[in-house]
């Protein structure tokens, strides 16, 4: 939990919208830990398509591009 800039109402909210009747805070703390790792490795990964293409700017691409190395094609359902 220490230094997550995710806040753990916003991961109580996520755990509601799922389903869960009732979410403690230390779970919420760690999907927020999580989340976060994740989403850092995300757009590091993002950055790093624009860069190879020469930009500077990272595009909603980048960010499928950086989902399919990642966590694979299991996420590009949205």
């Amino acid at each position: 939990m220490a230094g997550s800039k995710l806040s753990i109402s916003s991961m109580h909210r996520l755990c509601r919208k799922s389903g869960a009747k009732r979410v403690s805070d230390a779970a919420a703390g760690r999907l927020a830990e999580i989340l976060e790792q994740l989403g850092m490795k995300l757009a590091r990964e993002a950055l790093e398509s624009a860069k190879l293409e020469g930009r500077k700017t990272v595009r909603l691409e980048d960010v499928d591009a950086a989902i399919r190395k990642v966590m694979g094609r299991s996420l590009l359902f949205i």
